[in-house]
């Protein structure tokens, strides 16, 4: 991911984890692949954020031709625009299956793909794939540039005011917007009969400068106010 992110696990996003952008808005730029690795074991459990990435998950048919609309956990476009061996996994199973994708191509202005997958030819047929989750093996992460970012390796980090050196708290989500939101739970006691206070922290260069996935430290630089806008007290 960029800042302004495929998910790993259950998802390259928040519902696992991801690859995207940092900082940058609209569609993402594929990015170089890694030479392929031996595709996971089939008997390994999913979500495994060891063995799988989330790329996206379908929500609805296109037409009556069998194509299916997918909503992204990814940012780069060959995801969903490449064939190639996908592999789906289906509500209630824990174990996602090989699917191929024939073709794709990118909706404008409504952030999702459609996908014309091997052996969906009707309405029918894709409306039963309606909640599906589309995955590659963990070992195809592609290799990301400056300001890049899997959304995995995001999760957990700590984030501390820069100028003070104050723990704020630690990265517990990445919500998908214009730009990627950090949601962060913050650093300080709260009964127990209560949910930490968690905020929204844009992910862009001027607000997250520092990225340092070795200390696993992310420094911020919020606006006033930013801070106090919390939730889920």
């Amino acid at each position: 991911m960029k800042r302004k992110q495929d998910s790993k696990g259950a998802g390259e996003k928040k519902q696992g984890a991801g690859e995207k952008k940092q900082g940058a808005g609209g569609r993402g730029q594929g990015e170089k692949k890694q030479k392929k690795s031996p595709v996971p074991s089939p008997q390994s459990p999913v979500p495994d954020p060891d063995e799988w990435l989330q790329i996206g998950k379908i929500v609805s048919a296109q037409g009556l031709s069998g194509e299916v609309r997918v909503y992204p956990d990814s940012d780069f476009p060959e995801r969903f625009e490449v064939p190639g061996t996908r592999w789906l996994l289906r509500p209630g199973q824990t174990e996602p299956q090989p699917i191929e994708l024939l073709h794709g191509r990118y909706l404008e202005n409504k952030n999702l793909y459609v996908l014309q997958l091997a052996g969906v030819e009707n309405r029918t047929q894709s409306e039963e794939l309606r909640g599906c989750m589309l995955f590659v093996p963990a070992s195809d992460r592609p290799e990301l540039g400056e300001d890049e970012y899997h959304v995995v390796d995001l999760i957990g980090m700590e984030v501390f005011l820069q100028t003070s050196g104050d723990l704020v708290g630690a990265v517990v989500d990445v919500i998908p917007a214009g730009n990627d939101l950090l949601e962060v739970s913050l650093h300080e006691p709260v009964p127990s009969n209560k949910k930490p206070k968690t905020v929204l922290i844009p992910f862009v260069k001027a607000i997250t400068p520092v990225v340092d996935l070795e200390t696993r430290r992310i420094e911020i630089t919020p606006p006033p106010g930013l801070l106090e806008l919390g939730s889920g007290v």
